[in-house]
């Protein structure tokens, strides 16, 4: 703490002064696999396009492991092939995700006498 008399005033006054500040840094999860092949997906796709523009791929550790027109036949090959292991299967395109619309829960009236 600092004290000083004021100019205006001639009191006394004190000041705090702050140390420095610190960062706290917490550890962040480890990434799960879906999300590191996801982000591979995302990296290879400008290569990805001349060759399997159209086409679902199958990515598996960083990695191209099938491709196909269709989505579930392509992930079942790869499911077959290395097991129930997670996995990112996604069509290679330039454009944008068309968005997906999902409806809520609806509810339903019973009109049946009990």
């Amino acid at each position: 703490m600092i004290q000083h008399s004021s100019p205006r005033t001639g009191d006394a006054v004190s000041e705090t002064t702050a140390g420095p500040a610190f960062e706290v840094v917490l550890p962040q999860p480890p990434e799960a696999k879906w999300q590191r092949e996801r982000r591979a997906f995302l990296q290879l796709l400008p290569s990805l396009l001349p060759a399997y523009r159209g086409q679902y791929v199958a990515i598996h550790e960083g990695k191209v492991v099938d491709s196909g027109p269709d989505l579930v036949p392509v992930a079942l090959r790869t499911h077959q092939r290395y097991g129930n292991v997670p996995i990112y299967v996604d069509l290679v395109t330039d454009e944008p995700a068309r968005p997906v619309r999902l409806s809520g829960p609806r509810r339903v009236q019973d009109d049946r006498a009990p």
